[in-house]
């Protein structure tokens, strides 16, 4: 008879440092929740516009480097009397492209080339002015009468780099699945903002394979993504009835989205007065391709690609209108991006509660 309150004090104190225990980790949980909601706070926001970059000016003005004070874009006689040219780093089917100096800053200063596509450079330099945000690569100057344009250098140079940027010791410890999936997440946004810009829903046309998607496209030197080509970038009005072509020649393969083949069959010729157009939606098609070599092979890629799967899937729907919009992909990215570093702070908080 007495060994029963005996047993019961041998078995309180036990429970009483498991309920401490418990309301800890639930403490170090919610902390962990919400350092992880200003973290991705700062880099990502889910409005839906394009966030301002505290380095932008108002418009018509750009700083470059360490000048605090914004400077009006350069005219053609300041570009004619201060930009000198270096060397030429690139050329296109539109532009040549040289890498020049500007009162001692690096400066990219790009050339038409081709004057039949006069009106593509253009409507490109139309589009870099109106769009400028922090997910556009920064303007300095331009000049219609020479079919110039004077944009921010970025030593990284285009996205076509990245895996063997990732290789140079400086940058082996960017190469993570933490930091390659918040590059796919820039991806998106940039995405998410052409389709809802200040001009309308605008679709990314040079997108016709993967190599030509990573060309339009420029890494910074702290790991994040700019747009950079923006000379094929048609807008969709469905209140007027408007969808776009993405050129005017046939688009073959399984890169390109179904809506943007030719449907016609083998035995019908392409003719371009018959191809029907399409709307957005073709961008959501290319995601998961350009995802998946955002991630890689590194450890934690396969992890990430396994929580994307249902996402992926549905930007694959053949039929347009069920695959998500530019919005609902970025939502799901942040969140995955979210659970995973959880996880990976606190691995055993799901066993432990």
């Amino acid at each position: 008879m007495e060994k029963k309150p005996h047993f019961v004090r041998r078995e309180f104190p036990p429970r009483e440092v498991s309920s401490v225990s418990l309301a800890l980790l639930l403490a170090a949980v919610l902390l962990l929740n919400a350092l992880l909601y200003l973290y991705l706070n700062k880099f990502y926001t889910s409005s839906g516009h394009a966030e301002m970059d505290p380095s932008l000016c108002s418009f018509g003005h750009f700083k470059l480097g360490a000048v605090k004070n914004c400077s009006p874009w350069l005219s053609c006689e300041a570009i004619n009397r201060e930009v000198r040219k270096l060397k030429c780093v690139g050329e296109g089917a539109v532009k040549k492209v040289f890498l020049s100096e500007w009162k001692e800053n690096k400066v990219v200063l790009s050339q038409l080339t081709n004057s039949e596509l006069k009106e593509d450079f253009l409507h490109g330099l139309k589009m870099l002015k109106a769009l400028q945000s922090k997910h556009v690569v920064r303007l300095l100057g331009y000049c219609e009468q020479q079919f110039t344009v004077l944009t921010e250098y970025h030593p990284l140079g285009s996205l076509r780099g990245l895996n063997e940027t990732l290789h140079i010791p400086k940058y082996k410890g960017m190469n993570t699945w933490h930091r390659r999936l918040m590059l796919a997440i820039d991806y998106v946004s940039i995405i998410q903002y052409l389709h809802s810009s200040p001009l309308g829903t605008l679709v990314m046309c040079d997108s016709n394979d993967l190599d030509k998607v990573l060309s339009q496209y420029l890494l910074t030197s702290d790991f994040h993504i700019l747009v950079n080509d923006l000379d094929a970038l048609p807008l969709v009005n469905r209140s007027a009835g408007r969808l776009v072509k993405c050129g005017h020649r046939e688009l073959r393969g399984e890169f390109v989205a179904p809506e943007q083949r030719w449907p016609y069959g083998e035995e019908v010729p392409f003719e371009d007065d018959l191809m029907p157009p399409y709307d957005e939606k073709t961008d959501i098609w290319k995601i998961p391709d350009v995802s998946n070599f955002f991630l890689g092979h590194v450890e934690g890629s396969d992890i990430v690609r396994l929580h994307l799967f249902d996402i992926h899937a549905a930007c694959k729907k053949k039929d347009p209108a069920e695959r998500p919009s530019a919005q609902e992909v970025l939502d799901t990215y942040t969140k995955v991006l979210t659970l995973l570093i959880r996880e990976a702070a606190m691995p055993g908080t799901r066993e432990m509660l």
